[in-house]
C-alpha cells in the first residue's frame, strides 16, 4: 500500500507540475488582459507538436529549446492579429473568440500531423527508473519536475525583479495608472501572452515525452488549469502555483481509494473553496470582478 500510495503520489506531482506550468500561463493573461484564453491547451498542443517536427533536425534537446519559443512567437502573432481587438470588451467576447480558435488550431493539427498519435522521442537514459525499488520514477520524471521548477522559479524572478516584469504586476492591479505614466500597455500586453504561450510550449514539449501527442492532448489540462487558477485564488500567482499542485496530488491519491471520483474531486475542492473563500485560497478581493 505504501508503494501505491508513493507512485500515485508521485503521478499527482507530475500531473500537477503540467497543471501549474498551463495554469500560471493562464493566470498572466487573465490578470492582465482580462482574456479567458480557451485556446491555452492548443498551444500546448502545438509546443509538443513543434518539438516533434525540430527533433529529427535539432535532437530533443535542442527541440526543448526552441519549440517553446516558437509557440510564443505564434502567440505573438495570433494577439497582434485577434485577441487585442476584444481587450475593451466584455471577457465573454474573448472566450467565445478563443473557443473557436482552438477548434482552428486543433483541426490544424490534425491536418499537418494527422488525426492519430504520434511519440516525442526520448534520450534513452531519461526513460530509465532511478533505481530498483523505485522503479516507477524514471529519470524523465526528475527531469520534468525539475524543468517546472526551474521554470517557475524563472518567471517569479522576472516579475519581481526585471522592469518589465514590475510592470506585468503593477497592470495587474491598475492598468490605467500604468498606461498614464507612459507604459505602452498594447506591447505589454502583448509581450504578457507570449510568456503565456511560452509556458503552455513548454509543457507541451514535457507532455509529449510523457503522454505521446494528439491534436486533443491539451483537452484534459486547460479544466484544471482553470480550476487550480480558482482554487488558487484569480490575481495570485503563487495561489495558482498551489492550486495546481494541491488538485494534482489530490486526484492522484482519490485513485488511490476510489478512483471513479479522480476527476470529481477536483470539482468537488473547487466547489468547497467558493463555497468557503469565494476569492480563493490567495487571491484579493474583487479581482473577480
Amino acid at each position: 500500500m505504501t508503494q501505491v500510495i508513493l507512485f500515485n503520489v508521485t503521478n499527482g506531482l507530475i500531473i500537477g507540475a503540467f497543471y501549474v506550468l498551463m495554469a500560471l500561463g493562464l493566470a498572466l493573461i487573465l490578470n492582465l488582459s482580462n482574456v479567458i484564453n480557451f485556446a491555452h491547451g492548443n498551444f500546448l498542443a502545438l509546443g509538443g507538436y513543434l518539438a516533434y517536427t525540430l527533433s529529427p533536425t535539432l535532437g530533443y534537446w535542442g527541440a526543448l529549446l526552441v519549440a517553446p519559443f516558437l509557440t510564443a512567437l505564434i502567440g505573438l502573432v495570433v494577439e497582434r492579429l485577434m485577441i487585442r481587438r476584444v481587450y475593451n470588451r466584455d471577457p465573454v467576447y474573448s472566450l467565445l473568440l478563443t473557443f473557436g480558435f482552438a477548434f482552428v488550431m486543433q483541426d490544424a493539427a490534425r491536418y499537418i500531423w494527422g488525426p492519430n498519435g504520434v511519440p516525442l522521442g526520448l534520450p534513452d537514459f531519461l526513460s530509465q527508473p532511478i533505481s530498483q525499488t523505485l522503479f516507477f520514477i524514471t529519470w524523465y520524471r526528475v527531469f520534468m519536475v525539475a524543468v517546472v521548477i526551474a521554470a517557475v522559479a524563472g518567471l517569479f524572478a522576472f516579475l519581481r525583479y526585471s522592469q518589465v516584469g514590475v510592470r506585468i504586476r503593477a497592470g495587474v492591479h491598475d492598468l490605467e495608472t500604468v498606461a498614464s505614466l507612459g507604459v505602452n500597455i498594447s506591447l505589454l500586453r502583448t509581450f504578457n501572452f507570449a510568456v503565456g504561450c511560452l509556458l503552455a510550449g513548454l509543457s507541451g514539449v514535457l507532455a509529449a515525452g510523457q503522454i505521446g501527442l494528439n491534436p486533443n492532448m491539451g483537452d484534459d489540462l486547460l479544466m484544471p488549469s482553470f480550476i487550480a487558477i480558482i482554487v488558487g485564488g484569480v490575481g495570485s500567482l503563487m495561489g495558482t502555483l498551489f492550486g495546481g499542485l494541491l488538485i494534482g496530488v489530490a486526484a492522484a491519491l482519490t485513485t488511490v481509494f476510489y478512483p471513479a471520483a479522480s476527476e470529481a474531486v477536483i470539482y468537488a475542492i473547487m466547489m468547497l473553496v467558493l463555497i468557503v473563500r469565494p476569492r480563493g485560497l490567495m487571491g484579493e478581493e474583487g479581482m473577480l470582478s
